[in-house]
């Protein structure tokens, strides 16, 4: 790769690492925030719930924004907007001042990342190199995590609020990188083009609905979560009846005819809902039930980031000698493995009978994260790059909520009483969501194991010849 490629992708990675990070942090300090703000755990659940809802209900107009408005420009005013919000979620003084301000962190990092991911599939030829961007990028975005997880239980022993008050640091370096690396570009042409307004509010409304119907499961009549989640269900079909008759659509549904494209956001989807929810349930009970702290929790779960290292140096390997169908088939059924071992956790396990669960769940990340992202993005147009990240992460942002909202529901529904043993009955029921969405994923993605290579999921063959190296093109930056 040239000078200018590596500078573009090290201020992407910025990017992505800070998501982590970010993410990470907040993961470690839900128990000491609960007690300060009083907080019961449904609402608890809300403040990762609302990042994760802005993040993945307007990710699909992000990704169309990115292309229509220019990919620069939405990456930079949107990491602004990240920056102010992220640092405002430190000064809440009631449960829902920290859920507003985290959902509106949540729609900056919705117009920023795909805007980031567009700009390297379209800075890098498909084939070897944009593999090896990609994997690059993933691997940085569970280095975010695992650094955070850390640095969130030094912060939140301290304080709390400092996890939302260092990030902005952090942004505010990548803000001033980006404005330099990133190459300006002229405006896309948009003639004929407008945002399909509708087809947004439709889409962010479903998901909204769904997920709060889910998550209010455990305390409403099955009357009300039915109805609940039916209007959301209704709002997807109108979504997709907006889609069909507009001129400028959000999502052309002519995307989905990509078998590969369409298994991997239904695969993406159901491993964030397990991966995001098994740590909510872990945190609780290393925290809540074990009295752990905040750093002592962070340390433990840190050997989840061993993809940090994985990715960027064993799944590249791997992705060239069986291709990504088997890489990421592979990479379920070891989550599916992680969270069944979990499964029958007790209340004295030591570290090291939760150790084959944490470091397998590490192993899999590394080989599902990236190949799903290679394989949603893998020949689609360049002037839908935007709309394919877009959809890749409102899927996993989108599997997430329903995994945190999941677990949580089922958690209040199976704990009768504060006793150690009530306490772990509600863990144990909980821990089988992240199972259930583990093999159903697995399930899926076996359909793409017959494909074969070259045609975007690759089955064993010889490794494609790398593609010559190329200057980011001042049109990536859009």
């Amino acid at each position: 790769m040239s000078g200018r490629a590596w500078g573009v992708l090290f201020v992407l990675c910025g990017a992505i690492f800070l998501e982590g990070i970010d993410v990470a942090m907040l993961n470690v300090a839900l128990p000491a925030i609960r007690e300060d703000l009083e907080m019961s755990t449904g609402m608890l659940q809300w403040v990762m719930s609302a990042y994760v809802l802005g993040y993945g209900g307007f990710m699909l107009l992000g990704g169309r924004a990115a292309d229509l408005f220019g990919r620069r420009r939405m990456f930079v005013f949107w990491l602004v907007v990240f920056l102010l919000f992220s640092g405002l979620g430190g000064f809440a003084t009631e449960g829902w001042m920290l859920i507003v301000a985290r959902f509106v962190t949540g729609v900056a990092a919705a117009f920023m990342t795909p805007a980031g991911l567009s700009i390297i599939t379209t800075s890098f030829e498909e084939g070897p190199q944009r593999n090896k961007a990609l994997l690059v990028y993933s691997g940085t975005a569970a280095g975010g995590f695992s650094i955070g997880l850390v640095v969130g239980g030094l912060l939140a022993a301290v304080d709390w609020r400092w996890v939302f008050f260092a990030p902005v640091v952090l942004t505010f370096l990548i803000l001033v990188a980006a404005v330099v690396l990133i190459p300006k570009s002229p405006r896309p042409d948009r003639e004929g083009q407008s945002v399909d307004l509708a087809g947004a509010l439709s889409v962010t409304g479903a998901i909204l609905l769904l997920v709060f119907g889910v998550e209010r499961a455990a305390h409403a009549s099955a009357a009300w979560t039915a109805a609940t989640i039916g209007a959301g269900l209704v709002l997807f079909l109108a979504f997709v009846a907006i889609e069909r008759r507009s001129a400028s659509p959000l999502v052309r549904l002519g995307i989905f005819r990509s078998g590969p494209l369409v298994r991997a956001n239904l695969a993406g989807m159901l491993f964030a809902a397990g991966f995001f929810g098994f740590q909510f349930i872990a945190v609780l009970y290393l925290q809540e039930l074990r009295g752990w702290s905040t750093l002592q929790t962070s340390f433990a779960l840190i050997v989840i980031g061993v993809d940090a290292i994985l990715s960027p140096t064993l799944t590249p390997r791997l992705v060239d000698r069986f291709g990504n169908a088997r890489v990421i088939f592979g990479g379920l059924l070891l989550a599916a493995l992680s969270y069944a071992l979990f499964l029958p956790v007790g209340a004295d396990w030591t570290y090291w009978a939760m150790f084959p669960s944490l470091i397998i769940l590490g192993l899999a990340f590394s080989l599902a994260y990236g190949p799903l992202t290679i394989l949603a993005t893998d020949g689609v147009a360049e002037e839908e790059q935007g709309v394919a990240g877009g959809l890749l992460y409102t899927s996993f942002q989108f599997g997430a909520a329903l995994g945190l909202s999941s677990v949580a529901a089922v958690n209040i529904a199976a704990t009768d009483g504060t006793s150690p043993a009530a306490l772990l009955d509600g863990y144990r029921a909980a821990l089988v969501v992240p199972l259930v969405a583990a093999l159903v994923a697995a399930v899926i993605s076996a359909f793409g194991l017959r494909t074969r290579a070259g045609a975007g999921e690759g089955d064993t063959g010889p490794v494609p010849t790398p593609a010559p190296e190329k200057n980011v093109p001042v049109e990536a930056a859009r």
